[in-house]
């Protein structure tokens, strides 16, 4: 009777046991998924914030002369304006009137410390009646400086557009009085690199997958197959120091540039740092092909090549996608190594043999100069969106082949 009642409680306490592991990885399951979609909403909620900020610097205000027809300036011509590039208002559609700039720190060349009062009490009062004199002039002065009573004319300041963002080709988020926003040279840029590496490392990644997976013995295999698991685990920063040291010169000679900070450097140090995981993945899917398959196929009278080609690489296609998204990913993604070997300037690439910047490089090196809720920190999370959408639409776009093929 002992050993009956034994049995069915040692049964009821594994059911119980079982109901708590299989309880608690659903618990771990869903926080993982919880984590990531708050991740994603902060991202977002972050980065959306940024087109309802000013253009003009947080605090400061743009004033003209009451007798100036224009009200509305973009970004660009008050970037030019204070460049000295546009110097009259006839370029803008106002009157013939050469433009005046001022900046705060003028007003000591127009009055002296005694006419500003003792305490600067009369700074609003001498604002006022230097852009009340002037007919050309434009001021950038703090708002808190512009009196009740003021004479002169307030610039409409609008919002930041979506336009100005994602098709601006100057990325200078610390100019003043209008900073520039465009993205355009940071996504051409990730692109250019992130695709010329894919280009460069996917071939010879999915010809080591082969040989290791198909042809190798399991000696060599034993010895090759750590050692390129072993290039994942290098520091990024480590492969921009070998870059620097082995690759940028190479790149410089070889070509006769003047510096050897290029793209293709880039794209070479990324195909490089790519290369261990998409063979790891693709290696991996094509062992996992069944030998029945690849025995039949063989039976048949198929060369151990035509095998390959008709029997491993379709088997393993879903596999070999996921392998090329992730090497995109880490291509995509990386920061320091690129930031090191690039060049790091912020202007539309024409060619690969150009220095040039990348969106993660960009977030790197000024996410720490970045004044945290300023315009700049919310820009910054805005490219962290792109990039989250960029690897989003490639692993949809892969997918979608693949079910494509199957289908077919």
């Amino acid at each position: 009777m002992k050993m009956n009642n034994t049995r069915p409680n040692l049964k009821h306490k594994k059911r119980f046991f079982e109901f708590l592991i299989e309880k608690g990885l659903l618990i771990c399951g869903s926080m993982t998924g919880i984590i990531i979609i708050l991740i994603v909403i902060f991202l977002f909620k972050e980065g959306a914030s940024f087109f309802t900020n000013r253009i003009i610097e947080q605090g400061y205000v743009l004033a003209i002369n009451a007798k100036n027809p224009i009200r509305k300036i973009d970004s660009k011509d008050i970037k030019d304006i204070f460049d000295a590039k546009i110097t009259n208002w006839k370029e803008l559609g106002g009157n013939d009137q050469e433009i005046m700039l001022f900046r705060f720190e003028d007003l000591t060349e127009f009055y002296t410390e005694e006419e500003l009062g003792k305490d600067f009490e009369l700074v609003p009062e001498k604002i006022n009646e230097v852009i009340a004199h002037y007919e050309g002039i434009i001021a950038f002065v703090p708002e808190m400086f512009i009196p009740e009573d003021f004479k002169g004319v307030l610039i409409d300041d609008p919002r930041i557009s979506l336009a100005a963002f994602f098709g601006g080709t100057e990325w200078i988020p610390t100019t003043t009085p209008s900073p520039q926003f465009g993205v355009l040279p940071l996504l051409l840029g990730t692109l250019w690199v992130s695709i010329a590496a894919i280009l460069i490392a996917l071939p010879l990644s999915l010809a080591i997958a082969i040989y290791l997976a198909e042809i190798a013995n399991m000696r060599v295999r034993n010895i090759l197959k750590p050692l390129i698991e072993l290039l994942a685990g290098i520091p990024s920063v480590v492969y921009g120091f070998f870059g620097l040291i082995v690759v940028v010169p190479f790149v410089q000679k070889v070509f006769g540039l003047p510096l050897g900070e290029t793209g293709l450097t880039g794209s070479l140090i990324l195909a490089i740092m790519a290369l261990p995981t998409i063979v790891t993945v693709a290696e991996d899917a094509m062992r996992n092909t069944p030998r029945s398959m690849k025995e039949a196929s063989l039976a048949l009278g198929a060369t151990q090549w035509q095998t390959i080609q008709k029997v491993v690489l379709p088997y393993s296609k879903s596999g070999i996608s996921a392998a090329v998204v992730l090497g995109i990913g880490r291509a995509i993604g990386e920061t320091m190594a690129v930031l090191m070997v690039t060049g790091n300037a912020a202007v539309i690439p024409t060619t690969l043999m150009e220095p040039l910047r990348t969106i993660p490089a960009t977030i790197a090196a000024e996410l720490g100069e970045a004044p945290k809720g300023g315009v700049h920190y919310e820009a910054l999370f805005l490219l962290g969106c792109i990039l989250f959408l960029i690897t989003l639409i490639i692993s949809i776009t892969v997918d979608h082949i693949n079910r494509k093929k199957t289908y077919a």
